[in-house]
C-alpha cells in the first residue's frame, strides 16, 4: 500500500471541506488556495470524488461543492478508493506451476490476505468526522499557545 500524494491532496481537501461547508457551498478554487494545491490537480480529484458519491457538485454563481453525507457515513477506505482505487496489496501470483504456485498462494494466505483484512478493518473504523474532530481540536490548542 502506498498513501499517494493524490490521496493526501484529497483528504486535506474532504476536511477543509467538512469544514467550511456546513452551511453554504464551497469553490473548489479556495480550498486549492487554503491548501496549496493546484487547482487543475483538485479537478480531477473532485472528479473522482463525485463519480463515488462523496460530494455533490453545484454549478452557477453561487455553486460550489458540499458533502454528499454526513462527514460520519463517510470512511477512509471510500476515500481512498475513489482517488487511487485500491488501498489493498496486490494479490501473489505464481507465474509457473508447481512448488512456487504453492509458495504464492501461502503468501497470499498467510500474509496478503491478512494484511489487507486488518487494513479494511482500520480504514472502515476511520471517518472524514474523526480526521475534522482532530484538525478541530489541534487548531483551538494552536490558537491558546503564546509565542513572545
Amino acid at each position: 500500500m502506498k498513501f499517494s500524494k493524490k490521496s493526501r491532496y484529497g483528504l486535506t481537501a474532504l476536511i477543509d471541506l467538512g469544514i467550511n461547508s456546513t452551511d453554504c457551498k464551497v469553490a473548489l478554487n479556495s480550498i486549492a488556495e487554503r491548501n496549496n494545491i493546484s487547482l487543475q490537480y483538485l479537478e480531477q480529484i473532485f472528479a473522482a470524488f463525485r463519480r463515488a458519491g462523496i460530494v455533490k457538485g453545484v454549478k452557477g454563481p453561487q455553486g460550489g461543492y458540499v458533502l454528499n453525507d454526513l462527514p460520519e457515513n463517510i470512511y477512509l477506505s471510500d476515500i481512498l478508493v475513489a482517488v487511487d482505487g485500491t488501498y489493498h496489496l496486490e494479490d501473489e501470483q505464481a507465474n509457473t506451476p508447481g512448488d512456487a504456485e504453492v509458495i504464492a498462494s501461502t503468501i497470499q494466505e498467510v500474509v496478503i490476505d491478512r494484511v489487507n483484512k486488518v487494513l479494511d478493518d482500520l480504514l472502515l473504523g476511520i471517518t472524514l468526522k474523526d480526521l475534522i474532530d482532530v484538525y478541530r481540536q489541534k487548531g483551538a490548542l494552536e490558537q491558546q499557545m503564546y509565542y513572545i
